[in-house]
Formats: structure tokens, sequence, C-alpha cells
């Protein structure tokens, strides 16, 4: 087992998201496992700790080689007002990782 990577993805919430008003940015912190491409744990901005833990339960396993498969499960599941900045900075996480892992 190899070191674990550690990236984060962001994005522009909605200007009337408390997320926007606390961070200023949508940030999620994504710990890889290099060897698997899995994503071992995430955690998130949002303001809500349900809201944290809903966002890890979408993610924790996956592949993050996989972009669309996350989007694919944001979609379906998560209806919260940053499903778009989550999108985004979930492509950017991902975009992140296939050039540290290249």
């Amino acid at each position: 087992m190899s070191d674990t990577i550690y990236l984060t993805g962001e994005a522009k919430a909605p200007s009337n998201n408390p997320i926007t008003n606390q961070f200023g940015l949508f940030y999620v912190a994504f710990e890889i496992q290099p060897d698997t491409h899995r994503i071992l744990d995430v955690d998130c901005t949002a303001t809500l700790a349900l809201t944290r833990n809903f966002i890890r339960s979408l993610f924790v396993d996956a592949d993050i080689t996989d972009p669309g498969r996350l989007i694919e499960r944001i979609q379906r599941r998560y209806h919260g007002s940053s499903q778009k900045a989550l999108i985004t900075a979930v492509n950017n996480a991902a975009k992140k990782y296939r050039e540290v892992a290249a």
C-alpha cells in the first residue's frame, strides 16, 4: 500500500448559500489510495454536519478516475442548493488527480 494522496476541488457556491457567506467558495477534499484510485475519505465546506456526512457517503470507496459515475451519484441523490458547485468541485478534483497521478 503506497502513501495516500490528499487533494481538493473547488467551485463557487450560489451567492445566497451559507457556504458562500462562511467560506467564500465550496471546497471538497479527498484522500485517495493511488494504487487503486479509491476514495478513502471525503470532507467539504458544507455548513451542516448532515450534508458533510451525506456527501462523504456518496464518494467513499468510489473511483476518482471515473468522474462521470461520481457526478451521476450527485445528480441522482444530492439535491441540496450547492449541487452544481459540488459537481464542479468534483470535476476539478478529478482533473487535479489525473495531473498528479500521471
